[in-house]
Formats: structure tokens, sequence, C-alpha cells
């Protein structure tokens, strides 16, 4: 199964609501940096989809948090 780029959007944007960014350098939490990573890798290498099986544990659970709450 791959997520894509607009899911991971929508994923990061989930947890932004979740857990906003903090302090007066507005400091990324710790869920939206790593998804951020994820993020950036797919687009500098010019992906639209990536594998969900290529992700740490930690993405792919934040990922599918996600997807239950979407439903």
């Amino acid at each position: 199964m791959d997520i894509t780029l607009p899911e991971l959007e929508q994923v990061i944007n989930y947890w932004r609501t979740q857990r906003p960014s903090t302090g007066e350098e507005r400091a990324l939490s710790a869920e939206v940096n790593n998804l951020a990573r994820v993020y950036a890798l797919m687009i500098f290498n010019h992906q639209q989809a990536t594998p969900l099986a290529m992700l740490d544990g930690t993405c792919r659970q934040l990922i599918d948090s996600w997807r239950q709450q979407a439903g």
C-alpha cells in the first residue's frame, strides 16, 4: 500500500491541528516533524507516492491514526 503526496499533506495538516507548533520559534511537534521529513524527501525525489513499507514505524502509526480518524 502507498501513500500519495496529497494524502501525506492531509496527514500533516491533521497532526498540525492535533499537535500545534509551540514556542516563539513555532517549533514543529515531533509528529509533524517526522511526517515533514517524508514529505520533503518525496518532493526532492519527485515522487507522487511512496510505499508505506518504506517508512519507519512512527510515520506508519501516525498515518494509520489519521486513516482511522478519517474513517
